[in-house]
């Protein structure tokens, strides 16, 4: 069970929170181990060694710094490993789908109460070795991240903080899944939002808020739970837009500072996404184009 305070929930509001999921035998050892092991031959894992930087781009991390062992076998013995590996898109092995449901279902009519249209569930499972680091970026969905086993400090910054991430890198990271303009500064820390995560423990991170992880002096084991909303799916749609826009030379205002320029971007980035044009198709999310239940592993 996740607990949050719904009754206050923003959910554009960075938010610590609570969680009973520490014990569950899916979260342990040998199940973790065996997942691994069904996603080899699949795009389902993504692993690199402690080499990584917070500045590292995220997207080139496991082929700049490749681990000295296989996913399986650093999941096997993560203490010694000096590996973070992550298990992506759990929902699609029907095992931990329900792990997900079990997650989704006590929570999703509270988050509705504040942001409806809850789709596109998915489940990420992370591992990793003490002093590793989960380079700065973005991510294209609301996170609920928990953590499971061991400690780690994450650093969040408000999901439209300018001095963090701008909104030209969101447009291309929406249309594009190009993550290459969202550059480190070891001056962030000084105006993040920093929790220090022991396992019960967790935080709420609204779209494309900008996340740092470190892990302390132990192995971690964390999962996060992800979703999309009608408000994520129309955000995303804007992006799309504005990138297209970006593209020709066009400079658009602000995100949220012209209501009438959003909603004409989202009705024209809605019509281009619907026949396959930009944000209708990889790299962009699927979830810009159908309502999947589940997210959809790309």
């Amino acid at each position: 069970m996740i607990t949050m305070d719904w009754d206050g929930f923003d959910p554009w509001r960075v938010t610590p929170l609570t969680h009973t999921f520490t014990d569950h035998p899916l979260l342990q050892r040998d199940a973790l181990v065996e997942l691994g092991k069904r996603c080899r031959g699949t795009n389902r894992w993504y692993s690199f060694n402690d080499g990584v930087t917070p500045g590292t781009d995220f997207d080139a991390a496991a082929s700049l710094y490749p681990c000295g062992r296989s996913a399986v076998d650093s999941l096997r013995a993560i203490e010694s490993a000096k590996a973070w590996v992550l298990l992506r898109h759990i929902q699609a092995d029907p095992t931990y789908r329900s792990l997900v449901d079990l997650a989704f279902e006590p929570i999703q009519a509270k988050i509705e109460r504040k942001d409806p249209g809850v789709y596109y569930r998915a489940g990420w499972i992370f591992s990793a070795s003490a002093h590793t680091v989960t380079p700065f970026h973005i991510d294209r969905s609301h996170v609920l991240l928990l953590q499971v086993a061991g400690t780690k400090t994450v650093y969040v910054w408000d999901p439209y903080d300018p001095e963090t991430i701008d909104d030209e890198t969101r447009d291309a990271f929406h249309a594009r899944h190009d993550l290459s303009h969202a550059r480190w500064r070891e001056e962030f820390r000084e105006h993040a939002h920093v929790f220090q995560l022991a396992p019960g423990e967790g935080v709420y991170m609204p779209l494309t808020s900008p996340h740092m992880v470190e892990t302390s002096d132990e192995a971690s084991t964390t999962i996060s739970f992800t979703y999309d909303t009608a408000a994520t799916r129309r955000m995303g749609k804007v992006h799309v837009l504005r990138d297209a826009l970006n593209r020709i030379g066009i400079h658009a205002p602000p995100v949220g500072k012209h209501g009438a320029f959003d909603a004409a971007a989202w009705l024209a980035s809605s019509a281009l996404v619907a026949v396959g044009g930009p944000g209708g198709k990889p790299p962009a999310c699927p979830s810009l184009r159908r309502r999947y239940t589940y997210a959809v592993a790309d």
